[in-house]
């Protein structure tokens, strides 16, 4: 197998069937074998029933079920382990970045490269674009975490959060049988890691654009601060 699409996915009853039947029509349409993986992240609504409604029609979707909410880091990295593919792609179930991305992601795949993660920041790359924006809030809380995070790892990516990531499969195993933050900041310890493995990272731009069901809420830029600490402090003390 190619290719399997990783999907963590929480309350998300009303788009997860609409957003998965985007993603299996552009796969669909590809050369190359291919899986969706959907992890059901102890969803409190019809979300597991609603995929169970597409795995009746789909033999390509899987499902992975949470018994309880552990977090989107946690419900990637199961998904991750179990993938099947030679490459692994995790984004999310809102199609906040669409799977389309796919498109300038394949000729860095062709060349074996390892890691290729999407960005909506045009320091990144100057073709970033940002259709529909956060409230004023979460932009500037996220500016600050950014701020931090270059302060603290030396890292020069800005977008370190986009939900569109590729990994080949050994990178895969190796980076994600090591991931310990199991809610928000995954994506920078995954960044983390690879600099820490000497991996390069290549950078697509995408166009992207915010949920307004955002489950986002304050108190996880708390919580997303004490991981960023973690995250340090492993590093710090080599128990990575």
């Amino acid at each position: 197998m190619y290719l399997s699409v990783i999907v963590p996915a929480f309350n998300e009853e009303k788009k997860i069937e609409k957003n998965i039947e985007k993603y299996n029509n552009y796969l669909k349409q590809q050369k190359y074998s291919y899986e969706i993986i959907i992890v059901n992240d102890g969803s409190l609504d019809n979300t597991k029933k609603n995929i169970e409604n597409i795995i009746r029609k789909n033999s390509k979707v899987k499902l992975i079920n949470l018994k309880k909410n552990y977090g989107k880091g946690y419900a990637v990295k199961e998904g991750m382990l179990k993938a099947q593919g030679d490459f692994h792609l995790f984004l999310d179930a809102d199609n906040s970045t669409s799977i389309e991305h796919l498109n300038k992601a394949m000729p860095l795949l062709l060349k074996k490269e390892d890691i290729v993660i999407g960005s909506r920041s045009s320091f990144d790359h100057q073709n970033s674009k940002v259709i529909l924006s956060q409230p004023f809030w979460r932009v500037f809380l996220g500016k600050i975490g950014n701020f931090l995070i270059r302060i603290l790892f030396k890292i020069k990516i800005r977008d370190t959060q986009c939900g569109f990531k590729i990994f080949s499969s050994s990178i895969s195993q190796k980076i994600f049988s090591n991931l310990t933050i199991n809610r928000w900041l995954f994506d920078l310890e995954i960044i983390v890691l690879a600099k820490k493995y000497g991996v390069k990272i290549n950078i697509i731009p995408v166009e992207w654009k915010n949920d307004k069901d955002s489950k986002l809420k304050l108190k996880e830029y708390f919580y997303s601060f004490l991981e960023l600490l973690h995250i340090k402090y492993n590093l710090m003390f080599k128990k990575y």
